[in-house]
């Protein structure tokens, strides 16, 4: 996974969005943005991407896209607050992976139809802070239990 940042030191670290507010104002400045559950940037560049099912090598990272489809009339804020919740499933409780924000280059789509990335860019983290407002926000503003098993 080609990318433009130092990978060499195990300390690096993205810039931490801390509201939905935030991460729509990063939105607007890159629209072309993913999120991505994992050990981070870091970890990403050192390991193959590999489909847990098949085994078979990916072309890039699975993530998956924030920026509202063009039939979305709702906020922009309630797209990514479904985004964030819906592919949250994936979260683990595990300390080593967090929710962070990337961009660059699809290549092709993953087995569940996901985008996968290339010559990515990491551009913030998503702070637990933000994580629990898009939860709120999914619960208060969708039907989630038709969505999301509860």
């Amino acid at each position: 996974m080609g990318s433009p940042f130092d990978t060499s030191t195990g300390d690096f670290e993205v810039e931490a969005l801390t509201s939905l507010y935030q991460l729509e104002g990063a939105l607007r400045r890159y629209p072309h943005l993913h999120v991505r559950y994992s050990e981070g940037p870091v970890a990403d560049s050192r390991a193959r991407s590999v489909d847990a099912e098949s085994g078979l090598e990916l072309p890039g990272l699975p993530a998956n896209p924030l920026q509202p489809e063009d039939w979305w009339h709702r906020p922009a804020a309630d797209w990514l607050a479904r985004q964030l919740c819906r592919c949250g499933r994936l979260r683990k409780p595990d300390p080593d992976r967090f929710a962070w924000v990337l961009t660059g280059v699809v290549v092709g789509r993953g087995p569940d139809g996901e985008p996968l990335l290339r010559d990515v860019v990491p551009v913030a983290r998503l702070s637990e802070s933000l994580l629990e407002e898009a939860e709120e926000r999914y619960r208060t503003h969708f039907d989630a239990s038709r969505g999301l098993e509860a």
